[in-house]
């Protein structure tokens, strides 16, 4: 009787001990795959915002360009004025899915960028007033805060 009890105790120890190395397994497995789909999302999500700038910033100056050969400059404009709408929407989505870092510098872009809608709405700025504004800097440092969110080294 007492090696019967014994082997029914060594039979529960493994089956208890199979099912949590199983439950762990599952669940690390589980995390790596919400944790893949979040990366996925969130390059996706910081490539079209970052798309976005850099069409405001086109258009910013085109409309420049426009306006110092005396050209309309309505339609770039009007293309930038579609793009910041679309930069304010994937503002909320880059937000709610980077890290503190990377969110801090896309805040820094927005100033930048909002600096050159300013600018491109004046209708005296020309290309010399919109490359002033230091956009190009703060995207690289928005990049860079990226690329650690998302654990892509460099070199």
């Amino acid at each position: 009787m007492a090696t019967q009890i014994i082997t029914l105790i060594g039979v529960l120890v493994g089956a208890l001990t199979s099912f949590l190395a199983t439950a762990a397994a599952e669940r690390a497995k589980f995390r790596r795959e919400m944790t893949t789909r979040w990366d996925e999302r969130k390059l996706d999500t910081y490539i079209e915002y970052v798309s976005c700038i850099k069409e405001i910033q086109r258009a910013a100056m085109e409309a420049g360009r426009a306006r110092e050969q005396d050209k309309d400059a309505s339609g770039a404009l009007a293309e930038m004025e579609s793009s910041e709408n679309r930069r304010s929407i994937l503002f909320e989505a880059f937000v709610l899915l980077s890290d503190e870092r990377a969110a801090t510098a896309a805040h820094a872009v927005n100033q930048r960028t909002w600096d050159l809608l300013r600018a491109a709405r004046d209708q005296s700025s020309g290309v010399p007033a919109l490359r002033a504004i230091p956009l190009v800097e703060t995207l690289n440092v928005l990049h860079e805060a990226a690329r650690s969110d998302l654990a892509i080294a460099r070199g």
